[in-house]
């Protein structure tokens, strides 16, 4: 007979286990608590929120879009390759994971901004990238990457070698396999990155805040609408209260998403 998860848990664990989920999901209900919901409806189509609101989505699908183009053929090429290398592209990958969220909007400045390693250059030519709505996609690329590249990365460690070999002894050509084999396989787990990339820009704050700046309808985003509020100008609390439950509501949806094509 099966040994049931439950009953290897020892009595001990049961309070902080408690105590840490209550933690987690006390403050989010709480928040709940504060919503005027008779005035949600209105308030979710109030300039201010449409606003942040469509420049987040407009936004966070164009930097997951990007971050397909290149997140993709990154994953395949640390999949493939071995030791140091695969080692160090894994840590470069995984740097703006661990990095504050202002050190890599500090860091895009460095690289693009005024006095920057390639900014003024650009601006000898006329292109200005920091607090431009450009800059938020940037920004949310930066820290929304590896979520893709890390779940794409490990579906296709896991794949199964002999598919592919099998396609190559028939004639088919790399971009063949690639795009006929591979990455049908490797779905659940692409399918997966992009939910996660998609989510993790569209609350993106800290690095949009120092590199792409803060004015309404060019770089407000929603989590900068929600910063911008509860220090009295933008908008109102309210607001921010509706555009952080538009968030939990994404985030809760992305993370049924993930579990269901993770498990197929």
């Amino acid at each position: 007979m099966s040994r049931s998860r439950g009953a290897a848990v020892p009595a001990g664990l049961l309070v902080p286990a408690a105590l840490g989920g209550a933690l987690l999901l006390l403050p989010l209900l709480a928040l709940l608590t504060r919503m005027d919901w008779a005035a949600l409806p209105a308030t979710l189509v109030a300039p201010e929120t449409s606003s942040a609101l469509l420049l987040s989505l407009g936004t966070a699908a164009a930097s997951t879009a990007i971050c397909l183009v290149l997140g993709v053929p990154l994953a395949i090429v640390i999949s493939r390759v071995s030791g140091r290398l695969a080692a160090l592209l894994r840590a470069i990958v995984t740097l703006p994971l661990v990095l504050p969220p202002l050190v890599g909007g500090l860091a895009l400045l460095s690289l693009l901004g005024r006095g920057g390693v390639l900014g003024d250059a650009l601006l000898s030519i006329g292109i200005r990238i920091p607090f431009t709505t450009f800059a938020v996609v940037l920004a949310q690329v930066f820290v929304a990457l590896p979520f893709l590249v890390i779940s794409v990365e490990g579906s296709l460690r896991q794949l199964d070698p002999q598919y592919a070999e099998a396609a190559e002894t028939q004639g088919a050509g790399p971009f063949t396999i690639l795009f006929r084999i591979t990455l049908p396989l490797v779905g659940p787990g692409l399918a997966a990155g992009t939910i996660l990339c998609f989510t993790r820009a569209l609350g993106e704050f800290g690095a949009t805040a120092l590199f792409a700046g803060n004015a309404a309808g060019t770089t407000r985003t929603v989590p900068l609408a929600i910063y911008t509020a509860f220090n009295g100008a933008g908008v109102t609390q309210d607001t921010a209260l509706a555009l952080s439950l538009i968030l939990i509501a994404v985030a809760v949806v992305a993370l049924v998403l993930v579990r269901g094509r993770t498990a197929d």
